[in-house]
């Protein structure tokens, strides 16, 4: 069984993005290439016929290649979903991952941006007083008012923002969509830029909101260098990114008593135990709210 077949599989019955598809093929002609070299009993047999200590063989060369726990991890995740493809079409009879246990990885907690970073962003006079002044302002106000994902706002349309409504339209992963709500304020940011964008026929003709001066679509790079950059003027944390953005988003939602049921909502989230990942730079808010709660603290 071929892994285009498996790439086939996970796109129609998965529906699973082309990114999510090219990582998977990546991922499994990496561990083919691997095999060829090595000198091992099966080294020209297909992949249905590997034993899991050639799959322990693989693991260890990618720890020793400096490889993450989680890129091991994830990597390893790949070829466990293609076994189980394999088993489901009868292809073999048991995966050879069967027994094996993910690599432990050490809890990392990612800090948000605080609430006065964020505020010293977005009221400074950092931007400037033009197209592109106004296009990266909107870009860090959508991110913080909505928690939406980079992809989900490079891939935002017009189509999608109804000012009327207060409410944009937001394709997710595995293409589910999702309505966020729109305040007061990112809706007059987003009319700002909209007000720019009437003025060049240019921008109108890909159908996306967000597009360079020129009318090009954003990159994935230009919108990380913008989160960057801002970020850099007012926070010393490590990463300034999107998704530390993002994380603000949720986690000042959360410190502000929004459940976290409401916040899977708005992030798009598929599971609560997603969410459950920001309470982690909550928890002395929440520390905080349950000693001023709690009855029996509330009668001493």
């Amino acid at each position: 069984m071929s892994i285009h077949s498996f790439l086939e599989y996970i796109s129609l019955e998965k529906n699973s993005s082309v990114h999510t598809q090219t990582a998977y093929q990546g991922d499994l002609e990496d561990f083919k290439r691997f095999l060829l070299k090595q000198d091992l009993p099966n080294k020209d047999s297909s992949l249905e016929e590997v034993s899991y200590g050639e799959i322990r063989s693989w693991i260890v060369f990618l720890i020793q290649k400096g490889n993450s726990t989680r890129t091991v991890n994830r990597k390893i995740s790949v070829l466990r979903s293609y076994y189980k493809f394999l088993m489901r079409v009868g292809s073999i009879e048991r995966s050879p991952l069967k027994e094996h246990k993910a690599l432990k990885m050490a809890t990392k907690v990612q800090l948000p941006f605080s609430q006065e970073e964020v505020a010293r962003v977005l009221n400074s006079d950092f931007f400037p007083k033009n197209y592109n002044g106004v296009l990266q302002k909107t870009i860090l106000s959508l991110f913080y008012y909505t928690g939406i994902r980079r992809s989900e706002l490079i891939g935002l349309k017009y189509e999608d923002i109804n000012l009327s409504k207060d409410l944009i339209k937001v394709l997710g992963k595995q293409n589910k969509e999702r309505l966020i709500p729109l305040l007061p304020e990112i809706k007059v940011q987003i009319k700002t830029l909209l007000s720019l964008q009437n003025q060049s026929s240019a921008l109108r003709s890909q159908g996306l909101f967000f597009q360079t001066e020129n009318g090009r679509k954003l990159t994935e790079a230009y919108v990380y260098k913008t989160v960057n950059d801002y970020f850099g003027r007012v926070s010393t944390k490590t990463k300034k990114s999107p998704h530390v953005l993002r994380h603000s988003f949720a986690t000042h939602l959360l410190d502000q008593g929004a459940d976290l049921n409401s916040i899977k909502d708005l992030l798009g989230h598929s599971s609560i135990a997603a969410t459950q990942h920001y309470t982690h730079s909550s928890m002395a808010k929440i520390q905080e709210v349950y000693k001023k709660t709690h009855p029996r603290e509330q009668n001493k």
